[in-house]
């Protein structure tokens, strides 16, 4: 915290964890249960609850690992691969010793699915952009790549909490950076946890949910750890909790709606093409939106209509087209010329590709489609590891029958123009876990939203591109929107959850009364702010830059501050004086560049405290004998004198 009227010291910045490189393609997101039990079976001395020896799916959370450094030294299990690692008083101490170094130690169970939590506290730190993080998929013996949930002392700067890869190169990838609402700051225990489901993650700061990322890379023998750096920092009752195969889609009161976009990026690139669809899951999006259609020998391909027409230069259906035919034909040019030469891609093509991206599939069947149609389709999910990330929906309840009856456990969406007079009965009906209505017929009847909640089925309506309508569906309670905009409502989302910055004055500084002679410097504490801009008099002011009052008029002075941060804007304002006194003349009339005799001629005038005579003797004197700036400011405080 820093006073006005006093010099603020020197910030050392926080700095990032590192610059960004480009995203590593890695094909292995998926593992079986029988790996992650390999690993588990290997530390099996300090798993307090070890996971059941079966492969089967994981429907309910399940407490993998504890550890409360209750024993003497460090737990079976740890390895310390570089820093000062102990077990004292029943807490871990990890230590890294400068700035340069990564002081790291590796534990725990491999998982696709997991919750991660502990109890941190900085003991000491270099400066307050060091910190400590926890190791979301790291080798076991620390080697990079590694990726990491990163906390700072300093947590209320804009990148206080990161998720960060160290990449192969020994290089960094910092992906996702945002501020805590309070400072870790030091001697403090803080409840951190990440949740980590394949390559999405989310960092929770004392319960409260910060950010998400969907850009982890996982690999098939990381286990966790902690990570270290220019900081003794020291750790209790650590948990890792196994979450369920799929994640609920309700997302709960307040809580913030999946992102899907809509046939991929759809506003920016054309629609369904593998640029769309990838570029939905670089924008961030939860779930890219696609639609499937059968060509006419049996090949699922990606596109909306039932014809080739709208967005290709070909002509005729689907059905009655070859798969050869249709990826022949050119996607993009209809939309803009940039994007001339795009193709329409099979299903077959954007699933070997779709995992590089990270977001779920939201996987329409046009139909109608036959039975064997709709098993071949669920067949290339299910071949690529890929049905506990994807939704199949569909307006046709023919093919959410036969999907059904193939995949009983593959999760099913019912598309709907107009809502159902029972929207809960036409739901189980069909054994979906999602409804996905058309938003004009929803928000005519919200309270269907409740209703179908109430039964656990979740609601993503379509198709909105609109801030306004986004605002309204989030407090209506949808758990997902449909948009063709998924970067923009990425961004509009970010802003509405990123806490408000806050700006003031250090107190006692409003309405403070400075001499001649003196300085102000400007000082003020803000949080959640990545830019504060400060004026003096509608003038642009530094920080911690002393203002001399011999160069401000006699008077009333305004400082303004404006905080600027991704969840908007705050402003903060003081008022001081500036008075006039006889030593504050004494000072002016001998300040550099009066002329001598000028200078005895205005300091007999003001012993005699003629403060008329000498207003005009300053005017008089002013440029020749009196820099103008200083025979201003005297004739005003003079005038000022004499009432």
């Amino acid at each position: 915290m820093s006073r006005m009227g006093c010099l603020h010291p020197d910030h050392t910045h926080a700095e990032p964890v590192g610059p960004t490189l480009g995203r590593v393609n890695n094909s292995t997101l998926r593992r079986t249960a029988s790996a992650a039990l390999a690993v588990i079976s290997a530390i099996a001395a300090v798993a307090l609850a070890p996971l059941p020896a079966t492969a089967a799916p994981v429907t309910e959370p399940t407490v993998a690992y504890t550890q409360d450094f209750s024993g003497a030294g460090l737990p079976e299990g740890f390895n310390a691969v570089e820093g000062d690692w102990k077990v004292d008083n029943g807490r871990l101490y990890g230590t890294s010793a400068t700035t340069s170094q990564l002081s790291r130690i590796t534990f725990g169970p491999h998982l696709e699915n997991y919750r991660f939590e502990a109890t941190v506290r900085f003991e000491n730190v270099l400066n307050a952009g060091r910190w400590s993080a926890l190791g979301m998929d790291i080798q076991p013996d620390g080697t990079v790549p590694y990726w990491i949930a990163t906390m700072r002392s300093g947590t209320t700067a804009a990148n206080g909490l990161e998720f960060a890869e160290r990449t192969a190169a020994n290089s960094w990838n910092v992906t996702d950076t945002t501020a805590a609402p309070t400072a870790a700051g030091t001697g403090t225990d803080v409840k951190v946890a990440v949740e980590v489901r394949g390559r999405k993650a989310a960092w929770y700061f004392n319960g409260q949910k910060m950010m998400e990322t969907n850009r982890l890379i996982r690999t098939d023998t990381g286990v966790l750890g902690i990570v270290n750096n220019g900081a003794t920092v020291s750790y209790d009752d650590i948990t890792v909790t196994q979450l369920p195969d799929t994640e609920s889609l309700l997302v709960g009161d307040g809580g913030r709606p999946a992102v899907i976009a809509h046939r991929g990026l759809s506003s920016v690139v054309p629609e369904n093409t593998l640029q769309a669809l990838l570029s939905g899951g670089r924008a961030g999006a939860d779930w890219v939106e696609m639609d499937v259609n059968t060509s006419a020998d049996g090949v699922p391909v990606v596109i909306h209509d039932g014809s080739v027409d709208r967005t290709t230069a070909g002509t005729g259906n689907v059905s009655d087209l070859t798969s050869g035919y249709i990826a022949g034909l050119e996607a993009g040019s209809w939309f803009a010329p940039a994007y001339a030469g795009a193709k329409v891609p099979t299903l077959a093509e954007f699933l070997d590709q779709s995992d590089a991206e990270g977001s779920g599939i939201l996987l329409e069947v046009k139909g109608p489609e036959t039975r064997a149609e709709v098993q071949r389709i669920i067949d290339m999910v299910r071949e690529r590891g890929l049905q506990n990330h994807t939704i199949l929906q569909s307006f046709d309840t023919n093919v959410l029958q036969y999907a059904r009856e193939y995949a009983p456990t593959l999760r099913l969406g019912l598309l709907r123009g107009t809502l159902d007079a029972d929207v809960v009965a036409a739901a189980k009906q069909y054994g979906v876990v999602t409804y996905n209505p058309n938003w004009s017929a929803l928000a005519a009847r919200p309270g269907a939203i409740k209703e179908l909640h109430d039964a656990g089925i979740a609601v993503m309506p379509y198709t909105v591109d609109s801030a306004e309508q986004w605002k309204v569906m989030t407090q209506a309670g949808v758990d997902g929107i449909i948009t063709n905009r998924a970067g923009a409502l990425v961004g509009y989302q970010s802003a509405a959850a990123s806490p408000a910055p806050t700006v003031s004055f250090p107190s006692g500084a409003d309405g403070a009364t400075y001499g001649r002679g003196t300085s102000v410097v400007p000082a003020v504490v803000s949080s959640n702010a990545g830019d504060v801009a400060l004026t003096l008099d509608g003038n642009a002011v530094e920080e911690g830059a002393a203002v001399a009052t011999n160069s401000l008029a006699p008077g009333t002075h305004t400082l303004t501050a404006t905080a600027t941060g991704a969840g908007g804007v705050a402003t903060a304002e003081i008022t001081f004086t500036v008075a006039p006194s006889v030593s504050g003349l004494y000072l002016l009339a001998v300040s550099e560049g009066a002329d001598s005799k000028v200078r005895d001629k205005l300091l007999k005038l003001i012993d005699k405290a003629d403060w008329a005579a000498l207003a005009a003797e300053a005017e008089l004197a002013s440029g020749p004998g009196l820099p103008a700036e200083v025979a201003a400011l005297m004739a005003a405080d003079a005038r000022l004198l004499a009432g």
